[in-house]
């Protein structure tokens, strides 16, 4: 009898703890519906986690209540197995952040892995991710994204260094930039910032791995919304060359001497139109006429342009410039 209490008690004050870690304030009414005991019970079991060194405060009120409280050391942590199987597959794909922190996040696995049992640790193991097109890219410092996070949360105007791109370091140093930071994001495995410059009037996006902030923060701003209110959109929208909509500024449709599954493959989020055994109906869009008409040319195949006559002007213009090259000794 006293093995089955103890056994209960300990259940329920796991129980209880995942609670507490799943929302900021409970009042102790609810936690004991929740738990199927009395109040008298969970301020009892309350006072068990605190022997245990979590720093379980109360919250007062007209219903009263509990909030777990971030202490001076980490004890030990619940996690049911949902929870920590996406722990440790966060960090198998942390890799691929480009947040510099792949190092921590392997020791990081590692220690998860080590805790998990048997049955949790077989399925995390079959999880097999590899980063494809790293490469090279330079990683961010992982203080530099806390320190563009933190201006963006405050919303303080910030002050750092950008590494142009082609400029030598060696040259004459410039004058610190100026942004109002909005947003910190992460684009196919890059991190940017945007946000509104005051000096340009405009929005701009800068990539963290060149920035280097400066020491203090500048004034406080009003929150200020991205064009379209959806920063993902606006994103994809700059990096298309559109200044307003997620929609390439140059736009036009061709058919390829091509079957529609080798053409799929390689549209992007282009439209592709089937119209025969060796013939495809592509409606897609680039930056420019010059780049849209120099991506269309990589299929290898014969083109007919529909349609607009900026296309086929830019491939007229390409072909003049192919012609010159090939001239060329």
């Amino acid at each position: 009898m006293p093995l089955a209490s103890s056994t209960t008690t300990s259940s329920r004050l796991l129980s209880l703890l995942s609670l507490l870690q799943a929302r900021r304030d409970w009042p102790g009414g609810l936690l004991a519906r929740r738990l199927g005991v009395s109040d008298r019970t969970v301020r009892r079991d309350v006072d068990r986690l605190r022997e245990l060194g979590y720093p379980v405060q109360a919250v007062k009120g007209p219903d009263g209540g509990y909030r777990l409280e971030a202490g001076l050391q980490m004890p030990p942590l619940l996690f049911d197995e949902e929870q920590a199987v996406a722990l440790a597959v966060a960090l198998r794909i942390a890799v691929g952040t480009g947040a510099g922190i792949e190092e921590a996040a392997a020791r990081a696995l590692a220690t998860v892995r080590q805790v998990l049992p048997s049955r949790l640790r077989q399925r995390v193991d079959a999880l097999e991710i590899s980063a494809a097109g790293r490469g090279a890219e330079p990683q961010v410092d992982t203080g530099v994204l806390l320190a563009l996070s933190a201006a963006v949360r405050a919303g303080e105007e910030l002050r750092f260094d950008y590494r142009s791109p082609g400029r030598p370091e060696d040259t004459e140093p410039r004058p610190p930039r100026r942004v109002q930071p909005h947003h910190l994001v992460v684009r196919t495995g890059r991190w940017y910032l945007v946000g509104w410059d005051p000096e340009r009037e405009d929005w701009r996006i800068y990539r963290a791995d060149r920035m280097t902030p400066r020491v203090p923060n500048g004034p406080r701003f009003p929150p200020r919304e991205v064009p379209g209110g959806d920063v993902a959109v606006f994103l994809s929208a700059r990096f298309k060359g559109s200044a307003s909509t997620d929609a390439w500024p140059c736009r036009g449709e061709v058919i390829l001497h091509l079957p529609a599954a080798e053409v799929a493959q390689f549209a992007g989020d282009g439209v592709v139109e089937e119209l025969g055994t060796a013939r495809t109906r592509l409606t897609t869009g680039s930056w420019s006429w010059a780049a849209f008409a120099s991506t269309l040319a990589r299929f290898d195949t014969e083109i007919e342009v529909i349609a607009p006559p900026e296309l086929r002007a830019a491939f007229a213009e390409l072909s003049r410039r192919a012609a010159r090259a090939a001239e060329t000794e």
